[in-house]
C-alpha cells in the first residue's frame, strides 16, 4: 500500500448518496479522500458536498478533491464503490486506473454476487471486499445528501492475493477500522455471501414494493395487506438462503420488520432510481437470488412475481 495503515489514500467511485455520505464522514475524520463524479462534477467542484444528517447534523465539505476522470486521481489504497450494480461493467476501467498496487476495492452495494461479477473484470492483484450498508440515505440534489437514520457498515473479504484466513480477516478489519475512525458503527463479517442473503431479507420486499405500489415504508407498514405481503416475501428470502446453505438467525426477519416500524418514513433506493428513470437493480437483488435458490431446489413464487412485475415497469420506464 502506498499510504500508511492509519491514513491511506481513499477513492470514492460513484459519489451518490452512499459514496458521498461515507466519503464525507471519512474526509471529516482527516482521511485523504478523492471523489470521482460524472454528471454532478461541476456542481460539487463549485459548491462542495452538503450533508443534512439527522444523526450528525448539517455538514459541508468544501473544497472537495473532485475528479471527472479516474485517470486524474492519485493512486488510491482503498476504493469505495458506491455506484449502483447496474454500472459495474463500466466501472472496472475506472477502478483499475485509480487503484494503487494491491489496492482494496470495497463494494458498498446491494444484491447477490456483485463481487463475483466485478472480480472477472479486475486484475488478480486487487483485493475485493464486500460492504453492506444499513442506512437510510438519499440524494436530495446535485452534491446534496439527506441522511435520515442508521449508518452501520459490515465489511468482508471476498477475493484477491491475500493468502490464508488470517490475512483475509486482517484486511477486512482494516476496512472496519476506517469507518470506526470516522465515527461509523462497523464490523467485519466472515461470510460475505451469507451476509448478502441476510440483507436481501429487507431489500427484496421494501425496494420492490416501493416501486410496485408507489409507497414508502410508513404506508407499507400501516396497511394490513402490505404488511402480510412483506412478511411473506421475507419468509421466502429466508427459505432461499437456507436452501443455499446459509444461516439466518432465528427471528431475524421479525427483527428487521420491527426495526422498519421504528424507522422514519423512508423511500428505498430503488424508488429513487425509478423516479429518476435509471435502470433498476433487478439482476443483483432479484434475478441472482432467484436463480441461486432454484438451483438449490427452492422456489420463491412471490419474489418471482415481484421480479416479473418490476421487470415490466423497468422496461416501460426506460
Amino acid at each position: 500500500m502506498t499510504g500508511t495503515v492509519a491514513k491511506p489514500i481513499i477513492g470514492i467511485i460513484g459519489t451518490g448518496a452512499i459514496g458521498g455520505f461515507y466519503g464525507m464522514m471519512l474526509a471529516r475524520a482527516g482521511f485523504d479522500v478523492h471523489f470521482l463524479l460524472r454528471s454532478e462534477f461541476c456542481a460539487v467542484a463549485e459548491r462542495g458536498l452538503q450533508l443534512d444528517s439527522a444523526v450528525h447534523g448539517a455538514l459541508t465539505l468544501n473544497p472537495v478533491q473532485a475528479y471527472s476522470a479516474a485517470k486524474d486521481m492519485p493512486p488510491c489504497d482503498w476504493l469505495l464503490v458506491g455506484a449502483k450494480t447496474t454500472s459495474n461493467a463500466d466501472l472496472a476501467p475506472a477502478i483499475v486506473q485509480a487503484a494503487a498496487p494491491g489496492a482494496r476495492v470495497l463494494l458498498l452495494q446491494n444484491g447477490l454476487d456483485v463481487e463475483d461479477s466485478l472480480r472477472e473484470l479486475l486484475p488478480d492483484s486487487l483485493h475485493i471486499l464486500g460492504g453492506l450498508c444499513y442506512i437510510c440515505v438519499h440524494r436530495a440534489g446535485p452534491g446534496v445528501i439527506t441522511h435520515q437514520a442508521l449508518g452501520k457498515v459490515q465489511v468482508g473479504y471476498h477475493s484477491g492475493p491475500a493468502v490464508g484466513e488470517q490475512a483475509r480477516v486482517s484486511i477486512a478489519d482494516e476496512g472496519t477500522r476506517l469507518f470506526q475512525a470516522a465515527g461509523i458503527d462497523a464490523n467485519s463479517m466472515p461470510d460475505v455471501q451469507e451476509a448478502r442473503w441476510q440483507k436481501l431479507v429487507w431489500n427484496i420486499p421494501y425496494n420492490g414494493l416501493s416501486v410496485l405500489l408507489g409507497a414508502s415504508t410508513a404506508p407499507l407498514m400501516a396497511d394490513t395487506d402490505s404488511r402480510e405481503l412483506i412478511k411473506a416475501l421475507m419468509a421466502e428470502v429466508v427459505e432461499g438462503a437456507i436452501a443455499c446453505g446459509h444461516q439466518v438467525p432465528p427471528g431475524y426477519a421479525e427483527s428487521l420488520f420491527a426495526m422498519t416500524e421504528k424507522m422514519p418514513d423512508y423511500w428505498p433506493s430503488m424508488y429513487h432510481d425509478f423516479l429518476g428513470k435509471r435502470p433498476l437493480e433487478l439482476a443483483a437483488i432479484y434475478a441472482r437470488p432467484l436463480a441461486a435458490a432454484k438451483a438449490a431446489g427452492c422456489q420463491m413464487p412471490r419474489i418471482e412475481a415481484l421480479y416479473r412485475s418490476l421487470s415490466f415497469i423497468d422496461r416501460r420506464n426506460a
